[in-house]
């Protein structure tokens, strides 16, 4: 006879599946089509079938911390060709939007930010901080003359807000990274999928350099058929957003170590890479989109406020950093300087909130897809 095991459903945990897209979990009846028709599904213990079963019954502990959670892209051709449609895709999204939470530290930010009730309030923090402080240097009015946003909002109180924002972010992503690391590697061990079971951190940083090629070309993508228009727009917003960042640390060299203040020639390469990079977050936040709310005539859900609050997010901060440098060139300082002021409140959100956001599962994919390797769960490449 085979050992019983007592199996305790967390019901709490299914209706917070459901309400971040995972609502029709219950439709599965275990038919196995998700498994047998993913592509980058491993062989041996494949998934979503089993993430599946868990969910359904609430098993909480059978679903945080399990790896193949995250090696799941959600290109949805399991929801697709489900029978039923249960939409396998869209229930491991919303596990992974359940998991952000449990590792967010502190732990009432990550209640706050996917909920729907909370974001004025999350707008309204920096639009409180940044009032406060530029009242206070007495800046609280449009300033007359040729336009420059330094004079607006000083370039040292920009830097003075972003750069702690930055730590806080290491800060925020370390805490989160140590609790999904211990995760993973119990529920691994435990579940039989690491045939190592070691964590050597060189050999494991070595892992990470080897999977960081599979996700610069995205090449899981490829591998699948129904949602193959998601690669383009993943692509321009994860490039656009490598552009941006070697952009804002030129410009900070510049200015700090160079002693050449802004703001630059349109023909400086520098700035030209700065305007393709704006383009492109625009653009492919609007293919995002436009992929998610248009009708296929299959399974695929439209994702819940979770995926579209960060898309929001993003168009509006691409859209706010255009317009500020366009009507800057035009001269229309009472659009200019708000538009300014809007474009820096996109991008305190998007730094505050990152640990808390959609836009984390960069990181603990990119964690998990290299354990997997570096455990034997898949092979190196």
């Amino acid at each position: 006879m085979a050992d019983s095991k007592w199996v305790e459903p967390d019901l709490n945990f299914v209706k917070q599946l459901k309400a971040l897209g995972g609502d029709t979990l219950k439709k599965c009846y275990q038919c196995a089509t998700c498994s047998v028709v993913c592509p980058i599904s491993p062989d041996e213990k494949p998934f979503p079938r089993k993430e599946m079963i868990a969910a359904q019954w609430g098993l909480k502990d059978k679903l945080v911390g399990n790896m193949d959670v995250w090696l799941c892209h959600q290109c949805n051709d399991c929801s697709t060709y489900c029978p039923r449609g249960a939409r396998p895709g869209d229930v491991l999204n919303a596990v992974r939007a359940y998991s952000i939470q449990e590792y967010a530290w502190p732990s009432w930010l990550g209640k706050i930010v996917p909920d729907a009730r909370y974001w004025w309030l999350l707008l309204a923090i920096p639009v409180a901080i940044f009032l406060l402080l530029l009242g206070a240097i007495g800046h609280l009015h449009i300033p007359e003359g040729e336009i420059e946003f330094a004079n607006f909002f000083p370039t040292l109180l920009v830097d003075a807000i972003f750069i702690p924002l930055t730590g806080w972010v290491f800060l925020t992503f370390g805490i989160g990274i140590s609790r999904f690391m211990t995760d993973i590697r119990q529920h691994a061990i435990a579940d039989g999928k690491a045939k190592r079971k070691d964590l050597n951190v060189p050999d494991f940083l070595r892992t990470i350099v080897c999977t960081l090629p599979t996700i610069l070309r995205h090449s899981k993508f490829s591998e699948c058929s129904t949602n193959k228009d998601r690669y383009l727009a993943h692509i321009l917003v994860m490039y656009s957003f490598i552009g941006l960042f070697v952009v804002t640390n030129i410009f900070f060299v510049a200015l700090y170590i160079l002693q050449i203040p802004g703001p630059y020639s349109q023909t400086n390469p520098v700035k030209i890479l700065a305007n393709v990079s704006g383009i492109a977050l625009i653009v492919g936040a609007i293919l995002m989109m436009t992929n998610r709310a248009k009708d296929r005539g299959t399974n695929v859900g439209k994702g819940s406020y979770f995926d579209w609050s960060l898309l929001i997010l993003i168009l509006g901060l691409g859209v706010t950093g255009e317009l500020s440098q366009l009507t800057r060139l035009a001269h229309i300082p009472i659009v200019a300087y708000p538009m300014y002021f809007a474009h820096l409140v996109f991008v305190f959100c998007l730094f505050t909130y990152l640990p808390f956001s959609k836009l984390a599962h960069l990181v603990y994919r990119t964690l998990a897809m290299s354990y997997s390797r570096y455990c034997g769960r898949e092979p190196m490449g």
